[in-house]
């Protein structure tokens, strides 16, 4: 359900408005707890995972705040939520009518466990695959992205608003607080910000803004970000929030850019927004958008009940979990031995499950979106209860790969599962100083007066240098450290232990089976020829262990595609630079990179096995010619169809692409330009109707400052994954 601003709403919170004092206006623009407070609570009680962070409520005036929980795989406070797979792997299911539902659920228990305010849609284009939190996101292509990200955001939004972040070009963890992102204004407008604008459409609440800088400006106190796209040229109707902790460098330039709340706790517009308004240097309209923009989002959901505490993880929630799960797992190779494919496997089978990370709970990274389920299925959990028999499935841990090896032998097939945990990847907080972000961290009242010499100033900052390094170093020190650990990957590869340990199993049982699970791509060149199947399972939730027995054993068929291309060699992705202090984004990652350069992929953008097989046809258009001038703001209205082959129900993913004329303008070879699943029973033909926007066939052109399609034959066409050959197309011609 998308939300506007209702006229009704508009004046209700115009009349509010009118009656706050400048203190309570600038009250709503930032997070309640002082800095002291809240960072005791943050690392000694461990907030982020107990309650919600508060801003801007006024009780006396009818407002009871943003009510701040974050979650991209579900609620992350302790209370039983459901935990889904990581959002990649709901982005290699590519059904957009799945996300909405997951939306619609974490919502439902979002709003239960005290939130109105969802953090957990992650859209930051993947540049590259070893991008520590390439988990939190969707993959490498914008309309991907933004398919994925509007659904959520209007599954969420039917009970509590939604968050879509980091605004914008934030896809380095390590250095993420340091690095300035030089970028054109074509690769912005064409490659890093479509689906932010796809998702601002859709009526999301609230968008969060990158800790990165763009261009030599924070994105926390970009105006050109915040202000003249965000605000002025897309109409965005919610309000701004600072990414948490230091999202914000200068009162003054964050105010006058257009940032809305500075979160999670009182800073910069505590300590200095009022003198600014008050010496003249911040306009008071811009206090009574940013209070109006707040007022009207709260306003339009504080009508919603809170529903029961039995929507936790309850059975219609666990078994989406379970659906996504195994939606999501991409099978990349299955041989055939004799007459049938080693996948899937047989329940009477002897089977042999080796690795660690079978028989551990494994929900992804341990920063911003660690989840706190009752219960995890491992993959062993889930092969077990699907076995017919418990006595033939033989675990080992692996870490003996002599003793792993022999039982493999004794076996009829072998399941290795590998991969990453939160240790190699995700979101990172390096043993880092405050100092630079001191100037929004306010001294003890004794002490607060005499900073205002630039002297005492410089001091002070020593001072919270200081500290924070010490503390955040103790801090980091635990075991079950929050944001300890992770951060961007080293390599593409596994860990060397993991790569041995499949070589030592394969060698000893032909129908060796590899699951992986990762956040984004992993290369396997140096193991892959010598296992019979490979399946990427990604990091699947609570109920991941019984969505991977449902595919091992047959009951369903692995549908999910690679959202990201996966490499025959590091040496075709963009460089990446994890320490970087200054990089270029351009126009060229991922499969559109690839196709170039004349380079193929060791698995394509949009790979993936099924056990059956299916015909899509007769792509048809309601219009062979459009005219250039108008044709960018029109919609295509295309159709087909897709038929199952097989003799069971299974799911099929579609994907259409575009090839453009030959221009002067450099442009990708061919463009996914929309994507979906349909599930169809044996035998079933089912027809799809598509409402293409031209604007997906469009450049941005900097001479002219907007999108153009330029003239010329566009070949739309359907196609298995980026590098296949089109399975049925139709030609548009733009004069």
């Amino acid at each position: 359900m998308t939300k506007h601003i209702s006229a009704e709403v508009q004046q209700r919170a115009k009349k509010l408005i009118e009656k706050l004092s400048l203190d309570e206006k600038i009250w709503l623009m930032h997070g309640e707890p002082t800095f002291a407070t809240g960072m005791k609570s943050l690392l000694e009680e461990d907030s982020y995972h107990n309650e919600p962070f508060v801003a801007g409520s006024l009780p006396d005036h009818g407002l009871n705040g943003i009510r701040f929980i974050d979650g991209p795989r579900g609620v992350v406070i302790h209370g039983g939520a459901t935990m889904f797979p990581v959002p990649m792997a709901r982005g290699a299911s590519f059904d957009v009518d799945l996300e909405r539902r997951i939306g619609q659920a974490i919502g439902l228990e979002h709003r239960t466990l005290g939130g109105n305010l969802f953090g957990g849609v992650c859209i930051n284009l993947l540049r590259h695959p070893a991008w520590g939190r390439a988990q939190e996101t969707y993959g490498e292509d914008s309309v991907l992205l933004g398919s994925m990200g509007a659904a959520l955001t209007e599954g969420v939004q039917e009970n509590v608003m939604a968050c879509v972040k980091h605004f914008a070009l934030n896809s380095i963890e390590n250095a993420r607080f340091k690095v300035d992102v030089r970028v054109s204004k074509r690769a912005l407008h064409e490659v890093y910000l479509p689906h932010f604008k796809q998702v601002v459409d859709a009526g999301v609440a609230s968008v969060m803004s990158a800790y990165n800088s763009m261009d030599g400006e924070w994105c926390g106190q970009n105006k050109v970000l915040l202000r003249d796209i965000l605000k002025e040229d897309w109409g965005f109707q919610g309000f701004v929030i600072t990414d948490f902790l230091f999202g914000m460098r200068d009162a003054r330039l964050a105010a006058l850019a257009g940032q809305d709340i500075e979160m999670p706790f009182q800073m910069h517009y505590a300590r200095f927004l009022k003198q600014l308004v008050l010496k003249e240097e911040v306009p008071e309209a811009l206090i009574d958008e940013a209070a109006t923009r707040i007022v009207e989002q709260q306003l339009s959901y504080q009508h919603i009940a809170v529903p029961p505490k039995s929507v936790l993880a309850c059975e219609l929630h666990t078994n989406l979990a379970r659906e996504a799960a195994r939606r999501s797992f991409v099978l990349l190779k299955n041989e055939k031995k004799d007459t049938r494919s080693v996948l899937p496997l047989k329940p009477d089978q002897r089977i042999a499950v080796i690795g660690q990370l079978a028989n551990q709970a494994n929900l992804g990274d341990h920063g911003s979106s660690d989840g706190r389920p009752d219960y995890v299925i491992t993959p062993l959990d889930g092969i077990l209860a699907a076995a017919k028999n418990t006595d033939s499935v033989t675990f080992h841990d692996g870490e003996n790969h002599d003793s792993a090896a022999q039982l493999a032998r004794r076996s009829d097939a072998a399941v290795v599962v590998v991969g990453y945990t939160f240790e190699e990847e995700g979101e990172y907080i390096a043993p880092i100083s405050m100092e630079p972000f001191a100037d929004g961290i306010a001294a003890p009242w004794f002490i607060e007066p005499i900073l205002k010499r630039k002297l005492f100033r410089g001091l002070w900052r020593r001072v919270i240098g200081f500290v924070s390094k010490k503390l955040s170093e103790r801090v980091m020190s635990k075991e079950d450290a929050t944001f300890g650990r992770g951060g961007d990957r080293k390599s593409l590869t596994l860990p060397a232990h993991h790569e041995k340990l499949i070589r030592a199993v394969a060698k000893s049982n032909s129908n060796t089976i590899v699951l992986v699970m990762s956040g984004s791509a992993v290369t396997m060149s140096s193991w892959e020829e010598q296992v019979a199947a490979i399946m990427m399972v990604w990091y699947p939730g609570m109920e991941g262990g019984n969505a991977i027995a449902d595919v091992l054993f047959g009951d369903y068929s692995p549908s999910g595609r690679l959202p990201f291309v996966i490499p025959k060699s590091e040496s075709d992705l963009p460089s990446f630079d994890p320490e970087a202090n200054e990089i270029e984004y351009d126009l060229w990652h991922g499969y559109k990179k690839l196709a170039r350069e004349n380079n193929k992929a060791a698995y394509p953008f949009g790979f993936g096995l099924s056990y059956y097989d299916f015909e899509l046809n007769s792509l048809t258009a309601s219009a062979g010619t459009l005219q250039a001038e108008d044709a960018v703001e029109q919609t295509l209205n295309l159709k087909f169809t897709v038929t199952n082959l097989s003799e069971l129900q299974a799911t099929h993913v579609w994907q259409l692409y575009s090839a453009p004329p030959s221009t002067d303008t450099p442009q990708a070879p061919r463009s996914l330009i929309e994507v979906g699943a349909v599930d169809l029973l044996p035998k079933e033909t089912k027809e799809v109707s598509v409402q293409l926007p031209l604007k997906r066939l469009a450049i941005f052109s900097e001479q002219n400052d907007c999108f153009k399609i330029e003239k010329g034959e566009y070949e739309l066409f359907l196609a298995d994954h980026s590098e296949d050959k089109p399975m049925s197309s139709v030609n548009l011609s733009i004069k």
